[in-house]
């Protein structure tokens, strides 16, 4: 690999990319300051929060409650709307200046587009879509955990040279912590260098999808292969339990039911209170995405299907049969007409 910028002797400091949109932090940035305190806790690491927007440093503080020991706020008007070009340019002089040890990114699609960017630029390596993160206990190296390469693989990947150490991580990978208001942390404003010469992509519009987030459902009824193309009970079910549908992969390239549903390595990871799981076979590039479920309920034909070695309560029947009782069921507890 092409040397870096800088060395692992000049840096320090963990940074965590605080995503933020209209506003609003996303959740991942707040799940990844999460898991960099446990990654820091014990060590004598500073853990810093990046900020880049246009008036937004309100959202400082709360990246200070869940745990960040500073924020580095970034505000200009050019940072108002995400553009490669802007926050690529603007991101990479903040960090040739701090100089961070490693850098985590939330696998979303800004996130991943500014992550390569940003690698390129910096003569640094990515792991991309990390499934956990952890940090050497002898070289306090970063260790992603990389699910996939077409089969049931886990690969650990690290950069040993080249900093920063870079790594992206999907939404609901990790939990959101719990904000302590009380927790005092340093903002700090720091110079933005850009001009409108800078960005070559002029943002129109931006439009928000109205798609569902299934990574904060904390019931989920999902169906796959073996529901045939028929969600209705599916849908009855999860409505009834105020929770989400969810599908494996067949479900979204057969046209049953959209992406932003897709379970999985190439889909989303939740980690519902409660996941029931109907005619998927648990292979695993489904099972890597509904894992951290506290209770898996599964529903399948086949009696060694994989599912059920990762499943509290084990049902060996068809879908068809075992949901209408147990939805006239749900009705009956709930007052005879599903009322909530």
């Amino acid at each position: 690999m092409t040397k870096s910028l800088y060395g692992a002797q000049e840096a320090s400091a963990i940074w965590v990319y605080l995503e933020q949109n209209q506003g609003r932090l996303t959740g991942v940035s707040l799940e990844l300051v999460g898991k960099a305190r446990e990654l820091t806790d014990g060590r004598s690491i500073p853990l810093v929060g990046v900020l880049l927007g246009d008036q937004v440093s309100g959202l400082a503080q709360e990246a200070i409650a869940a745990g960040a020991d500073e924020v580095r706020v970034a505000d200009h008007p050019l940072l108002r709307q995400y553009t490669t070009d802007g926050y690529t340019k603007a991101f990479t002089e903040l960090i040739l200046a701090g100089k961070p040890d490693i850098l985590l990114l939330g696998a979303t699609p800004n996130g991943r587009d500014l992550a390569g960017r940003l690698a390129v630029r910096l003569r640094t390596g990515l792991t991309a879509d990390c499934t956990d993160l952890r940090l050497e206990e002898d070289t306090g190296l970063l260790v992603g955990e990389v699910t996939g390469f077409g089969g049931g693989i886990l690969a650990y990947i690290k950069c040993p040279d080249n900093r920063p150490q870079m790594a992206t991580v999907r939404p609901g990978v990790f939990a959101v912590p719990a904000p302590d208001g009380a927790r005092q942390g340093k903002v700090v404003s720091v110079p933005v260098n850009l001009a409108k010469e800078d960005i070559k992509v002029q943002v129109l519009e931006h439009v928000d999808g109205q798609g569902v987030d299934i990574t904060r459902a904390q019931v989920l009824v999902a169906a796959g292969r073996g529901c045939q193309g028929d969600l209705a009970l599916i849908n009855e079910l999860a409505s009834l339990l105020d929770g989400e549908v969810g599908v494996s992969r067949v479900p979204v390239d057969e046209g049953w039911a959209s992406r932003d549903r897709m379970i999985g390595q190439t889909g989303y990871v939740t980690r519902p209170k409660l996941a029931i799981v109907c005619g998927i076979s648990g292979a695993f590039q489904f099972s890597v995405g509904i894992e951290k479920a506290e209770t898996i309920v599964a529903i399948n034909t086949d009696a060694e299907a994989p599912i059920f070695e990762q499943a509290d309560y084990c049902i060996v029947d068809d879908m068809f049969d075992v949901l209408p009782p147990l939805i006239e069921a749900v009705k009956r507890a709930r007052g005879g007409n599903g009322g909530r």
